[in-house]
C-alpha cells in the first residue's frame, strides 16, 4: 500500500505559477512511476506528467515547457512547478502511483484544486 498526500493548489492568475507537492509513504520501495493526472469539471481524467524510477519523464502536449515534474528521493515527494498557467489548467490535480509487484496497482492521493483566473 501507498498513500500520497498532495499540497499546493490554489488560486492564480493567467501566467502565473504554482508548486504542487506529493509526499509518499507507506511501500515507498514499491513504486515504480509517480506522476499527476487531473480532471476539469465535466471532463474525464487526464494524465498530465509521469517520471519513473530512472527519472524519465512524460508531458501532455498541452503543458509541455510550462510545467516540470521533479522528484526528491530523500523526501519521497513527487513536485509539479507549473508556470504560465492558463485558465484550461484549472482542474482538480492528482497524485497518481504505480506501485507493487508481480503486478502493479495504481495508487491516488486526494486531490487538490488548481483554479487560474483569466
Amino acid at each position: 500500500q501507498v498513500q500520497l498526500v498532495e499540497s499546493g493548489g490554489g488560486l492564480v492568475q493567467a501566467g502565473g505559477s504554482l508548486r504542487l507537492s506529493c509526499a509518499a509513504s507507506g511501500s515507498i520501495f514499491s513504486i515504480h512511476v509517480m506522476g499527476w493526472y487531473r480532471q476539469a469539471p465535466g471532463k474525464q481524467r487526464e494524465v498530465v506528467t509521469t517520471i519513473t524510477n530512472s527519472g524519465s519523464t512524460n508531458y501532455m502536449h498541452s503543458v509541455k515547457g510550462r510545467f516540470t515534474i521533479s522528484r526528491d528521493n530523500a523526501k519521497n515527494t513527487v513536485y509539479l512547478q507549473m508556470d504560465s498557467l492558463k485558465p484550461e489548467d484549472t482542474a482538480v490535480y492528482y497524485c497518481y502511483s504505480l506501485a507493487g509487484t508481480p503486478t502493479p496497482s495504481a495508487y491516488w492521493g486526494q486531490g487538490t484544486q488548481v483554479t487560474v483566473s483569466s
